[in-house]
Formats: C-alpha cells, sequence, structure tokens
C-alpha cells in the first residue's frame, strides 16, 4: 500500500499556545497505516492546543481491529504510530519529547457481545496520542534524575520499558540506562532503591507472571534486571538495592505507566 504523509506547516508560536487535551485519537481505513487529511488536522489541534514547554513528554500508542493475524497488525499498529510522529516533527515537533512509540497490536473483542461490530472495529483502528505534564506525578515524583534530590523523592523512569509480561530490557531502554549511569557517576554519593511495578495483574495476586522465568516475580526481576545492569556498568552495589511491589502503587494514568521502575532516593 502508498504511504504517505500530509504536511501541515506550523509556526513556533502554535508550539508555546495555551495546555490543551492530556489525550487525542485519530482514526485509520482498514488495512491502512497513511491518513487523510480530516484525521491530520486533528493533529494539528493537538499540536497547537499542547504548550511543549510544559511537558515531559508525547507518547504514541497503535493499534488494529482483530482481524488478520498477530504479527501483520503489530507490524501495521507500529506504521500508523511511525506515520504520526513523523507528522509531528514534520510540522516542528521537537523529536526529543516523543518518548514511546508503541504499535499495540490487534484490540480483540468478542463479535457475540458487540452491538455494532463495524463501528467497534472502525474505532480500534486507531493512534493515541498521550501527554505527560511536567511534574505531573505529584510531589517528590520525577521523571527523570534531577540535579538535586531529597530524601524519599521517587524517579519514575519514564523510558524503562518493558515487553508485556517480561523482565528483559529493550534496546531503547539501556540507552537510557546508560544516560543514567553518566548522571550516577556524577553523584556518587546518592543511594537509591530500584523498585519494579507491574500492572493489569488481579488483586489476589501479589505480583504478575514473568514469561521469561515462568516464575510469578515479575516486578522483582525487573528490579532486579536494571540493578544488575547497573551492576555491569560499575555502579557501586553498596549504594543501590531493589525490590518488587507488584501493582500496588498505580499512577492511574494507564497500563503503560504502571509497567515502570522507579528509583527511591534513600541518602543523598
Amino acid at each position: 500500500m502508498a504511504k504517505f504523509y500530509i504536511i501541515l506547516f506550523l509556526s513556533a508560536a502554535t508550539l508555546l499556545s495555551g495546555q490543551g487535551k492530556k489525550v487525542e485519537t485519530v482514526y485509520f481505513k482498514f488495512d491502512k497505516y497513511d491518513i487523510d487529511r480530516e484525521q491530520a488536522l486533528i493533529i494539528l489541534d493537538f499540536v497547537k492546543a499542547t504548550d511543549s514547554s510544559k511537558i515531559e513528554s508525547i507518547q504514541i500508542y497503535g493499534y488494529c481491529d482483530d482481524r488478520g493475524t498477530n504479527d501483520y497488525n503489530y507490524k501495521l499498529s507500529q506504521k500508523r504510530v511511525e506515520t504520526v510522529q513523523n507528522i509531528l516533527t514534520t510540522n516542528g515537533f521537537s523529536k526529543n519529547k516523543i518518548l514511546i512509540i508503541e504499535g499495540k497490536g490487534r484490540v480483540l473483542i468478542s463479535k457475540d457481545t458487540v452491538e455494532d461490530l463495524k463501528k467497534t472495529r472502525s474505532e480500534n483502528r486507531r493512534v493515541d496520542l498521550l501527554i505527560v505534564p511536567k511534574n505531573s506525578f505529584g510531589k517528590g515524583i520525577y521523571s527523570s534524575l534531577q540535579e538535586q534530590h531529597q530524601v524519599g523523592d521517587r524517579i519514575y523512569l519514564e523510558n524503562i520499558l518493558f515487553e508485556l509480561g517480561s523482565s528483559k530490557l529493550t534496546k531503547s531502554s539501556i540507552k537510557e540506562l546508560d544516560k543514567i549511569v553518566l548522571t550516577l557517576d556524577k553523584n556518587k554519593k546518592l543511594e537509591f532503591e530500584i523498585r519494579g511495578h507491574v500492572c493489569c495483574t488481579p488483586s489476589s495476586f501479589k505480583d504478575a507472571y514473568d514469561r521469561e522465568t515462568n516464575e510469578r516475580k515479575l516486578s522483582i526481576n525487573r528490579a532486579k534486571t536494571v540493578f544488575k545492569y547497573l551492576i555491569s556498568k560499575r555502579i557501586n552495589s553498596l549504594r543501590m538495592s531493589y525490590k518488587g511491589v507488584g501493582n500496588q502503587f498505580p499512577l492511574g494514568q494507564g497500563d503503560e505507566m504502571d509497567r515502570r521502575v522507579e528509583f527511591l532516593i534513600t541518602k543523598i
């Protein structure tokens, strides 16, 4: 299928206008990853309403309807995400602000329980854009390591990502950890606890299932993975510890946010 982008020229002033919606959605035709002008204008309005100086990041998630194979739809959803990303960056939005770009694949449905199957499928062929405002996680909670911290501060490592059900670091996560290593090397007195979190588990379970180890220890394994990686980069193990806290501390901003690792500052 042919791929094209609608280019929307934005002035610098439009990128600095008032803060708009936290979430926007654009829709795609069946089996397509290009976008029509009407949907592209939705992205334009989204950018106009976004004050880029007040946000930590934009996260982009792509989806497909339930038809076709998993592999095909993962690739299609990723291409849809890339289409939206290209429209944003072509029109002057900082690529550095777009920190999560993920195709989710098919949205599975039960055909017997859906009243309007055609409408439901059309609504599932979409890309969602999520804004994370600066300091949106509350007092003492940050999305990156700062120059100065207080004991008790929590650093939500926004770019330390894991696949669903996995404790294995992604390539992008390794790059982000390498940046963190540089910061830790500059502040050798900083001590911290690495906390692993999970989403989407019933309250009857303390932790989620790790498909890498076949254990219900996913949150602790994610924290341990980060711990071991930092040791491999010569961060002194005496400066840090790790633990898994399961699904006890959701951020209330979606499942993706809850599949996370945090640093809890214990000594400065």
